[in-house]
């Protein structure tokens, strides 16, 4: 990294190398805003959390951070702010990207992965209690005590506002905050490709370049800011890539069976672990979040705060000496990577089904004298890849505007249709008895 500060203007400027982007500049008064903030300990937490939890123990080569997608994503927002400038010479003014909007969306680009728990999306679906990373965002960005809002007051004292307001996917020019938080925004544009690089699965890998060359506006009326399109001519087959690839994630990455189950055991723990405190048991480690959930609290700010991968793993370390042999053990377990098995459920269309194949396994567990609520787990992950609700258009040469689903066989075949991957997740002791009641 090279990062300097420009002493007779006051303007900073930054140069990185990334693997995935090869370099990237912040090199103007529009986005100098992003050296300031990097320097805040809010921002500098990210590089303690890993963008996809413990994916690592399925892809050995997924140790990237969520401050490396932050500075990703707030890079593929530059290079998306000069595409546009690009093709709004149609435009009003007023609809235009000024230099102010352009640096609320770089911030709000950076920044919008500021609330994040340990573990990234794994902490908020295993704390009991928990709120999303979202809502954590936004409080951090409104909370007058930590420093990301002071640098954005700084530089505005409603800047801090109107960029939690784009991370909401909220601004008066809809097509920038759908930029920040939409089915085709700077965050999944970013992560499609580091996660594919970092996991070597190449399935999310696509075109940026093509794709941010083939945005369009839609027709401009003068009155209403237009929605983003895509040139009918050159950009179809790059939003078909986009929208695979991130399908495809989900298929091979996401929802990888050894992550999953790595995650359900993280939840066992963490319930456990509250569930131990609420009852009054003082755990070898203490997290002063943990014990806000337990006490049916939202953790201070600085509680939340206080937490990243390493002290949650760390805590994990000193719990396998719990006097608690559930919590010992199922640390220990997970630390040694000896994971929960899993016996797939696709294609059960009847949630009946699925119960009966967890009655199955409790009772299993039961027998085996293991606490059922501990060593089984009903995983359900889902997700619309291309949601039914998304409305983008399509311009070609002569004028016409027509509907992505309309145009592309692919994406009209996928609008709407929901992922799913239905598991029985269980200690590998009991896969003998699950199996031959199941059948599998």
């Amino acid at each position: 990294m090279h990062a300097t500060a420009e002493a007779d203007s006051n303007e900073a400027y930054m140069i990185l190398r990334d693997p995935v982007h090869g370099l990237v500049e912040f090199e103007s008064e529009e986005v100098d805003i992003v050296v300031r903030l990097l320097a805040t300990r809010e921002v500098q937490r990210l590089r303690r959390i890993r963008q996809l939890g413990l994916t690592s123990l399925a892809f050995p080569g997924a140790e990237h951070t969520r401050f490396s997608h932050a500075l990703g994503a707030a890079h593929v927002m530059v290079r998306f702010l000069a595409r546009l400038r690009q093709i709004d010479g149609d435009l009003p003014f007023w609809q235009r990207v000024t230099s102010e909007r352009g640096r609320d969306a770089v911030a709000a680009a950076l920044l919008h992965d500021l609330g994040h728990g340990p573990l990234s999306h794994l902490f908020e679906e295993a704390m009991p209690g928990s709120v999303e990373h979202e809502s954590w965002t936004t409080r951090i960005l409104l909370d007058p005590s930590s420093e990301v809002h002071q640098v954005l007051a700084a530089d505005d004292p409603a800047l801090p506002t109107r960029v939690s307001e784009l991370v909401e996917g909220r601004h008066e020019l809809p097509y920038l905050a759908h930029a920040v938080s939409g089915i085709f925004d700077v965050d999944r544009c970013d992560y499609l490709l580091r996660d594919a690089h970092f996991t070597g699965v190449t399935y999310g890998s696509y075109d940026l370049s093509w794709l941010l060359r083939s945005l369009r506006f839609e027709r401009v009326d003068g009155t209403t800011p237009p929605g983003l399109a895509i040139d009918g001519m050159k950009g179809i087959t790059a939003i078909e890539s986009f929208l695979l690839a991130r399908l495809f994630m989900f298929q091979q990455v996401y929802f990888h069976k050894s992550t999953r189950a790595a995650e359900a055991m993280i939840g066992c723990i963490l319930r456990r672990a509250v569930q131990l405190v609420a009852q009054g048991h003082r755990l070898p480690v203490r997290l002063a979040a943990l014990e806000s959930a337990a006490a049916g609290e939202l953790p201070s700010l600085h509680d939340y705060l206080e937490l990243d991968d390493h002290t949650l793993l760390g805590a994990l370390h000193a719990w396998e000496q719990a006097d608690d042999p559930v919590l010992a053990d199922l640390s220990r377990r997970l630390r040694a990577r000896k994971l929960f098995k899993t016996i797939e459920l696709e294609g059960v269309e009847v949630d009946a089904s699925a119960e009966r194949a967890l009655e199955v396994g409790r009772a299993a567990a039961v027998a085996r004298g293991l606490d059922p609520d501990a060593y089984v787990v009903l995983d359900r992950a889902s997700d619309v890849p291309y949601p039914a609700h998304a409305a983008l258009r399509v311009i070609f040469p002569d004028g016409r505007e027509r509907d992505l689903s309309e145009v592309s066989f692919l994406l009209g075949r996928l609008r709407g249709q929901v992922l799913t991957r239905t598991r029985l997740l269980f200690a590998p002791e009991l896969r003998e008895a699950i199996g031959a009641e199941l059948g599998s």
